[in-house]
């Protein structure tokens, strides 16, 4: 949510940020509802003092009693209105998009993102390479067909070694995350200025209640959410909708921050509006599993902190060996909380082109004011920036392994830094499944 005193302020800016994020909006409406919330209020607000003031002293005069009786009745249909009036202003303030930062890009669509790198060589293979899901199917270890005879379409059994490659990922990840001597490299190596303070492990709930999600502004499309109607309440398409909430309504010391957080979940999502798109294997399912960095930091800190957490994604991508590009993307395909989104795309040979999978979302206060987390220097308050970051897609980067270290014999050779996890599996070859 953006602060209504800046929309007031700058309201062309705001209309463009809309008008660039494709958001269509009516801020005269907003700005005309602001200004009747502040009215009515004002008007409250003496009323009130004039009835504490009128109920002071010892016994009334009959018109005095009737005067008291009268206010009585204006403040309560006054109450009313200014009821009706919030709900009209939180609705339509909590549509507003976040500002994008001075360095995002304005376009209207995936086209028009920009490629900041490329790195690592193209993995060029001297025999036709197949996608995930061959190999998966061939390898026994992906299983779409019984789990679309258990759950439905888009529902996977991984097997045998892929089982033990995902809890690998996981274990590299918290390795990583919670080793404070590599996150110095990390820093070092990006030419960053950030404390190298490690992430906390954080195993989150996958439940989320509608009024918190709507404060992390993630409910919406919820076409796209999965919601349980006997309990009211969602299920979580990434842990950071779970993380983010974790300090709402709370005032965070300064010395405490960054406050950073690595969270494992699993994921749900309907993938409304994709029929007939990536069907095959484990590229766009309902559930899948998530490694998802979150963190809290000073506002000045926040473009460095989002920084960081790609360079830590790169990080990551570099230790398995994976060729990737880093993409920042532009207004018209950005979220409408972020101000600021860097995403990596992993190149995929079995499909011959790059896919998405890594988000990196600066928020800035976005969040924050909608969840009321703020920090406390200088004795004042002030709202936090957030940041949240995918560490590990764990499906997306089983397929970029499987496609990138695939043989002719038609196996997968496991990644050096996985194999310390992988009870002396090197190759994954045909299951006994």
């Amino acid at each position: 949510m953006l602060d209504i005193k800046f929309i007031r302020e700058n309201p062309e800016l705001v209309k463009e940020a809309a008008r660039n994020k494709g958001v269509k909006l009516d801020l005269d409406q907003l700005l005309a509802v602001d200004e009747r919330r502040r009215h009515v209020i004002q008007e409250l607000e003496g009323k009130r003092a004039k009835q504490n003031a009128g109920s002071r002293g010892g016994p009334k005069a009959p018109t005095e009693i009737e005067g008291l009786k009268k206010l009585k009745e204006e403040i309560k249909i006054l109450e009313e209105e200014i009821k009706h009036v919030e709900e009209d202003f939180y609705d339509l303030m909590s549509k507003l998009p976040n500002i994008p930062s001075e360095d995002t890009p304005v376009g209207k669509d995936e086209s028009e993102n920009k490629v900041l790198r490329e790195v690592g060589k193209k993995t060029v293979l001297a025999f036709k390479p197949k996608e995930h899901w061959e190999l998966g199917e061939d390898l026994g270890v992906i299983d779409t067909a019984t789990a679309g005879n258990v759950s439905g379409a888009r529902f996977a059994y991984l097997k045998g070694a892929l089982g033990l490659m995902q809890f690998a990922l996981v274990q590299l990840v918290f390795s990583v995350l919670t080793d404070e001597g590599i996150l110095k490299k990390i820093i070092k190596k990006a030419g960053l200025k950030v404390v190298s303070k490690p992430f906390l492990p954080v195993i989150p709930p996958v439940f989320i209640k509608p009024d918190v999600m709507q404060k992390m502004a993630r409910l919406e499309p919820k076409e796209e959410r999965y919601h349980i109607p006997s309990d009211d309440l969602y299920l979580i398409g990434s842990a950071e909708h779970t993380l983010g909430p974790l300090h709402m309504d709370e005032t965070i010391p300064e010395k405490n921050l960054p406050i950073r957080y690595i969270g494992y979940s699993t994921a749900f999502r309907r993938e409304a509006g994709t029929y007939g798109k990536d069907t095959k294997g484990i590229l766009r399912v309902h559930q899948f599993d998530k490694l998802e960095m979150e963190s809290f930091c000073l506002p000045e800190d926040s473009v460095e902190e989002q920084n960081f957490f790609v360079a830590t994604q790169e990080y990551l991508m570099q230790s398995l060996g994976i060729p990737y590009r880093v993409v920042q993307i532009c207004t018209g395909d950005m979220g409408g909380p972020d101000a600021r989104q860097i995403d990596i795309e992993c190149w995929m040979p079995g499909q011959n082109r790059y896919r998405e999978t890594h988000t990196a979302d600066m928020m800035t206060d976005y969040q924050a004011r909608r969840l009321n987390t703020k920090v406390k220097r200088n004795g004042k308050t002030e709202f936090v920036h957030m940041n949240d970051a995918t560490a590990i897609a764990i499906g997306r980067t089983i397929i970029a392994i499987m496609e990138n270290y695939q043989t002719k014999k038609g196996t997968v050779v496991v990644p050096k830094v996985l194999r310390k996890w992988m009870n002396g599996v090197k190759e994954i070859k045909p299951s006994l499944c």
